[in-house]
């Protein structure tokens, strides 16, 4: 009889490679199958995760553009009503002008006369 290393017969030391070559060959079989379903499991999960964002993505976006819209409405609203108020200033001037011309002059020429004091201590203010 044949032995290798003197203790197996050369058969016996062939058998016992392929049993660890077919053990081995399971082994990355099973590794593979255990991946490929942990990673199905994954996909899974992400998709469940995507499905369930993109509703909510879509009512935040939607909230956003609508809170955008009723701030530039606000906004238009509130620029009418400046323009609103500065027309009928403006108007309400022209007619005190025109029912007390000398009252008017009298009160842009104080006016006037106030602005230039205030600017000449400004400026004295800042030489100093």
């Amino acid at each position: 009889m044949n032995t290798v290393s003197g203790t197996r017969p050369m058969g016996q030391e062939s058998s016992v490679a392929d049993q660890a070559a077919d053990s081995a060959s399971n082994m990355i079989r099973s590794t593979q199958s255990a991946t490929n379903s942990a990673f199905d499991r994954l996909s899974e999960k992400v998709e469940d995760v995507r499905s369930h964002a993109a509703p909510v993505i879509d009512r935040l976006t939607s909230q956003a553009e609508s809170a955008a819209r009723r701030s530039l409405d606000a906004v238009r609203d509130t620029s009418a009503q400046v323009r609103e108020k500065a027309l009928r200033a403006s108007d309400m001037t022209v007619g005190y002008i025109k029912d007390e011309p000398m009252k008017a002059m009298l009160i842009a020429a104080a006016t006037g006369a106030v602005l230039m004091a205030l600017l000449s201590l400004m400026g004295r203010a800042r030489d100093r």
